[in-house]
């Protein structure tokens, strides 16, 4: 029968066999004391901690490329892929309509101009005759007024002769910024509408974007996202590359979580310089988002770290006294379990108890902000349940071989 072995059952068999075998090599086990514990400096460390997703490459912005002429679709300029200038040429609706108007609008310019004229010498003539009272006061007010509906027609041609004109040149389409052609959805010879003649916002011709920088959109567990800020630097590798890395910066963070199959995860964008355009759009990424990276000056193990609802083993570990931690808990520490813990340090009266406030940590140290000097020692405590194992099983074996 095959036999699986775990790594915490090759733990226990290796720890089995040293206990063994300091029990076999010991003449006399009651002068022999095995330890349960182990003493590390504190140090000075650089403390790094990173979090791992994955995510998709996206533009950072899109612009929709519309006509604002309607008609029939003659020219198209640029493919998908091509990268334009602003104010290119992508593409001409039929002009025939928007001419003739233009032709019509510039006849009537022509013309109203024309009745402004006469109607002009006709008020000046009349002013004349009117001051000689060759006029009647009525006859001089219909001259008057002829001659400011002339005007006033001359306006109205002059605004629809523009008018006109901007509508010839909107049949004409330019890209608004400098980009990259991602998507096309007409063809040549397609009739389309325009954003102002269409309920639903007119035809969408081209849709582009300026792709020199672009996004990561990843997602990060609800766990981790806490320690996520923005600014942060970020490495990114994709499938295409694997022997490159890319490199960006954390500039937002999404409030809304997205839930898939009951893994809870928030939306982080990344943007990155893309200058080389080697990141396409829709490409996976794995990301590494640098969430600390600090030098301190005092740092100590993290599993030296207690709190009031397990010092009491931990002490027990060491023979503290009971008496003696009562005494060390008397008074409440503000900030405990946050930024307050307690830790047990090697002092030349043997163990004792100190509280620290702690700073940053990663997975292994801590930063001491005060409660410990360089180079004093602390105390790595196991479990209590670890610990009473341990004793059981010293115990079984110094039994195994009294009968020796």
């Amino acid at each position: 029968m095959n036999k699986i072995i775990t790594k915490h059952s090759i733990k226990v068999y290796i720890l089995s066999c040293t206990f063994f075998l300091v029990a076999c090599g010991s003449n006399n086990e009651s002068e022999k004391e095995t330890t349960f514990y182990k003493k590390e400096n504190v140090i000075q460390n650089k403390l790094e901690l990173s979090i791992e997703a994955s995510g998709v490459i996206e533009a950072i912005s899109s612009v929709e490329i519309k006509s604002k002429a309607s008609g029939e679709v003659l020219f198209l300029g640029a493919e998908i892929g091509d990268m334009v200038e602003k104010g290119a040429i992508l593409g001409q609706i039929d002009q025939r309509t928007p001419k003739n108007i233009l032709d019509q609008s510039k006849s009537d310019l022509e013309a109203a101009k024309v009745r402004l004229s006469n109607a002009k010498s006709q008020y000046d003539r009349g002013k004349e005759l009117h001051a000689n009272a060759s006029i009647s006061d009525k006859d001089f007010e219909d001259i008057q007024e002829n001659y400011a509906q002339a005007k006033s027609t001359l306006v109205r041609t002059e605004v629809s002769f523009e008018n006109a004109k901007i509508a010839l040149d909107d049949t004409i389409v330019r890209s608004p910024v400098k980009g990259t052609i991602i998507s096309r959805t007409v063809e040549v010879g397609q009739v389309i509408s325009s954003p102002t003649s269409a309920v639903g916002g007119g035809t969408v011709l081209m849709t582009m974007a300026d792709l020199s920088k672009v996004r990561v959109r990843a997602l990060v567990d609800e766990i981790d996202v806490g320690k996520v800020s923005i600014g942060q630097v970020v490495s990114i590798k994709v499938a295409a590359y694997r022997d490159k890395e890319f490199f960006g910066t954390v500039s937002k963070i999404e409030p809304k979580a997205m839930i898939d199959q009951n893994v809870t995860t928030f939306p982080v964008l990344i943007d990155i310089d893309n200058d080389e355009n080697l990141l396409l759009l829709g490409m996976n990424t794995d990301v590494i988002i640098e969430v600390l990276n600090k030098n301190v000056s005092i740092s100590v193990p993290t599993m030296s770290l207690r709190t009031r609802k397990d010092i009491y083993s931990a002490a027990a570990i060491l023979n503290i006294p009971k008496d003696s931690v009562d005494i060390f808990l008397q008074d409440f520490v503000e900030g405990e379990n946050f930024n307050k813990f307690i830790v047990i340090k090697d002092s030349k009266k043997g163990p004792k108890l100190t509280w620290v406030k702690i700073g940053s940590a990663d997975l292994s140290y801590v930063e001491i902000i005060s409660g410990l000097d360089i180079n004093e020692k602390v105390f790595i405590l196991p479990s209590k349940s670890l610990f009473d194992y341990q004793k059981r099983f010293k115990e079984r074996v110094q039994a195994s071989f009294s009968f020796g």
